[in-house]
């Protein structure tokens, strides 16, 4: 099988065609191992799919495992992409409760279909390929990082108390919007979703600043 920018210490330089060649077979191979899962898609399946031989296919990633690797990167920016706009600046309480309503209603709109392609992907990969792991455990801290800055800079402002941890919050709000999106699957119902998040920002609002701290004024 020929090398590929997947190996090690090599680099390809693709043609414009070929770059969309293989963004094709990304994007095919995400859809269908989001329905079908990584063990229930084969290469011919990806390949008939995205109307590419299996050849094609080898050209441009060196086995299925590699084809899977480029598939979690890909989905994770798509969740990240499907955060909206909030989700750059969870600074303010509003901004919160904007981010809990933009993932409850993109559940509802999909009729709780799916649930989180990286987590399903996790699931799948976890105990039998690390650097798929890898990939999955870094596109989780890339999601958890943007719900910790938001909270880090809430407490640099005096909105949350300073003996908050922001990466333990952060990690809440993680725990209750995959937790909920499964939930929400299983059942076809968003309430568990909903109540998840909820509670994840409730968690939050109990190391709410309710009055600015006290200040002494030297008049000396």
């Amino acid at each position: 099988m020929p090398r590929t920018s997947n190996d090690p210490g090599t680099v390809r330089h693709w043609t414009p065609k070929g770059l969309r060649t293989r963004s094709r077979i990304v994007d095919v191979a995400a859809r269908l191992m989001l329905t079908r899962g990584v063990a229930g898609t084969t290469l011919e399946d990806i390949g008939a799919a995205a109307a590419v031989g299996r050849s094609q296919i080898y050209h441009y990633f060196t086995d299925k495992d590699a084809l899977v690797h480029d598939v979690i990167d890909r989905q994770a920016d798509a969740v990240l992409e499907h955060q909206g706009a909030d989700y750059a600046d969870l600074t303010t309480w509003e901004a919160w409760a904007r981010w809990r309503d933009h993932m409850v209603d993109g559940a509802l709109a999909g009729d709780c279909v799916g649930g989180c392609p990286l987590g399903a992907l996790g699931v799948e990969v976890a105990e039998r390929d690390d650097a798929a792991r890898g990939l999955v455990a870094a596109g989780f801290e890339r999601w958890e990082r943007g719900f910790r800055a938001g909270i880090s800079a809430m407490q640099q402002r005096g909105v949350l108390h300073p003996g908050a941890d922001p990466s333990v919050l952060a990690t809440g709000v993680m725990v209750a919007l995959q937790g909920g999106l499964l939930l929400a699957q299983v059942h076809r119902d968003v309430r568990p979703l909903a109540v998840g998040l909820d509670a994840a920002i409730a968690s939050i609002r109990q190391h709410a600043v309710t009055a600015p701290p006290h200040r002494t004024i030297d008049v000396s």
